[in-house]
């Protein structure tokens, strides 16, 4: 047990933290407004792909990085088109996105680089120096392995939280998930917040996606999220839509991934499948235990018509 807890598994659970991390606030900030969101798999997957393809044309994994977030503009716009301005299906709209998102950019692989499965090397986007940080003892490794991105992504935690629960922006995302009806009797823009709410949550979607593939990898591999945009609607059931409950369960899944891949090598008698299926097991545990008892945003699902 001692070679498994290690400083190495900590850096390890956290780069497969912040890609089950990011997709769920996006979908905390669009459950939160009303709109189910099931299609942040499909999210992270253009992003991922998006982030690789600009990467590779450019050069400059942060121009990749950029497009990544544009493809979640996209994404998400679509989501919102078809679920806001359209009132249809949120489910089905949300399915659309995954096929749409697994599907593309599998065929687009070898159309762009005529080969199958998976794309070049790209350059990735390298951690960077903090002298303090870095050289604190015992910790000091996780600081050296961090990116800009990862400072990033924590500080989006704490922006999203804020956002959400301590200023009129967020009250009026949370009034419009608890009764639409009521909001927009009080005077809010149900369709706009709803709207940007479901464009935001594509955003988050393709940042966790490009986290997969520019930050942790330097490639894009067909379905290469592997469930990750499940995960992250499972850590923010977990989390009773809240943020914190909600990253505690997303770091909760991260280390059991990096537990698994270490147990690969530590204890090679125990079947490989078995181990790969841990993060997935601990969700279907969590939800099984916790789904009874966690109630979403009132409203969540419900298209708003105005009357």
């Amino acid at each position: 047990m001692s070679h498994l807890l290690t400083i190495s598994l900590v850096i390890s659970a956290l780069h497969l933290a912040l890609p089950i991390l990011m997709p769920m606030l996006g979908g905390l900030i669009s459950e939160r407004s009303g709109v189910m969101n099931i299609g942040l798999e499909g999210m992270m997957l253009i992003g991922a792909f998006s982030a690789v393809l600009v990467t590779y044309f450019t050069g400059s994994p942060w121009l990749g990085l950029v497009g990544a977030l544009c493809s979640g503009v996209l994404s998400g716009s679509a989501l919102a088109l078809m679920t806001v301005t359209l009132r249809g299906d949120q489910v089905v709209a949300s399915a659309a996105i995954n096929l749409i998102g697994a599907g593309l950019t599998a065929a687009l692989i070898p159309v762009i680089w005529d080969i199958d499965g998976l794309t070049p090397s790209v350059a990735k986007i390298p951690s960077i120096h903090v002298p303090f940080l870095e050289d604190l003892p015992a910790v000091g490794r996780i600081f050296r392995s961090l990116s800009l991105v990862d400072y990033i992504c924590f500080a989006l935690v704490f922006l999203v939280w804020w956002v959400l629960f301590r200023t009129d922006a967020g009250l009026r995302i949370r009034a419009c998930g608890e009764s639409a009806e009521s909001a927009d009797v009080a005077g809010i823009a149900v369709v706009r917040t709803r709207f940007f709410a479901v464009v935001s949550s594509g955003v988050f979607g393709a940042l966790g996606g490009a986290y997969l593939s520019i930050v942790t990898l330097d490639m894009f591999q067909a379905s290469m999220t592997q469930g990750r945009g499940f995960l992250a609607l499972a850590a923010m059931v977990f989390g009773k839509w809240r943020v914190w409950p909600g990253a505690l369960a997303c770091i909760a899944f991260g280390f059991a991934d990096a537990i698994a891949l270490r147990a690969q090598i530590l204890w090679r008698g125990i079947p490989h499948e078995l181990l790969i299926a841990l993060p997935y097991v601990l969700a279907l545990f969590a939800l099984a235990t916790f789904v009874g008892r966690a109630s979403g945003p009132a409203g969540v699902g419900k298209p708003f018509t105005r009357a």
